[in-house]
């Protein structure tokens, strides 16, 4: 079983280091993908707390992993019109994949259009992949179909932001990639919630982990890891813990 860890750090992680590192430990994963992992020496530092010894990490990339398993190759792809790079990391020794995913952020109808030409044009660089083993896992800043934001809950200029856009935001993103026969790893076996963010007063699900339907029952569980209680000084999001059985 492969235990893969999608955790969004905030702000590069800076100053609390040894937070992260403690709920990484707790939740023993074999690897982990960060998003907003901006600071390489905070990433190096993670690594060095955990015992993960293979890691990367870019000050022009907000991905970032660390690994205890041998990894054969990483990069990071950034086509038109991403704002930010994804990040595919090939495991040696395992016909898997895993894609670092972290999409425009702000709640808005205009954000939104934005991550729907992201996700659009990220599938559209992996289409190779399709019949192969791969999962797409990290903060995709939107909501799942069905799953709502409360405006009057955001910040009050990014409210203003969500009515000077359209009002109440249509969340499409995440149908684009269900239909192009991704299954929703935590709903397939989650109808709780599942909220990610904010830690301190969580209200809606932004991490996610993605796999090919016809693969989907190789998720043996995917967890939001709201332990330790030190996880809610750590980030603002909790990490999401997923159990692959790959191929």
């Amino acid at each position: 079983m492969l235990r893969l860890l999608s955790y969004n750090i905030r702000h590069g992680g800076v100053g609390r280091e040894k937070k992260i590192a403690e709920v990484i430990r707790e939740c023993d994963p074999d690897i982990v993908v960060l998003q907003e992992a901006t600071h390489p020496r905070v990433v190096k530092a993670l690594a060095d707390e955990t015992g993960m010894e293979r890691w990367a990490a870019t000050e022009r990339y907000s991905l970032a992993f660390l690994s205890r398993i041998e990894i054969a190759d990483h990069q990071w792809r950034q086509p038109t019109p991403m704002r930010r790079a994804f990040l595919e990391i090939r495991l040696a020794g395992l016909d898997l994949t895993i894609y670092g995913v972290h999409l425009t952020a702000t709640h808005s109808n205009l954000t939104e259009r934005l991550r729907m030409r992201e996700l659009r044009s990220l599938l559209r660089s992996i289409d190779s992949q399709k019949d192969k083993f791969h999962v797409l896992t990290g903060d995709f800043n939107t909501l799942a179909p069905g799953e709502l934001m409360e405006l009057r809950r955001l910040p009050p200029r990014l409210r203003f932001l969500a009515w000077a856009t359209g009002g109440r935001v249509r969340y499409k993103t995440i149908q684009i990639i269900l239909d192009a026969g991704y299954a929703d790893g935590y709903r397939s076996l989650h109808s709780d919630p599942g909220s990610t963010f904010p830690t301190w007063d969580p209200k809606v699900r932004l991490d996610f982990l993605f796999l090919p339907t016809s693969l989907s029952s190789r998720v043996e569980s995917c967890s939001v890891m709201t332990s330790p209680l030190l996880v809610r000084e750590a980030s603002d999001h909790f990490p999401l813990l997923s159990t692959i059985n790959p191929p």
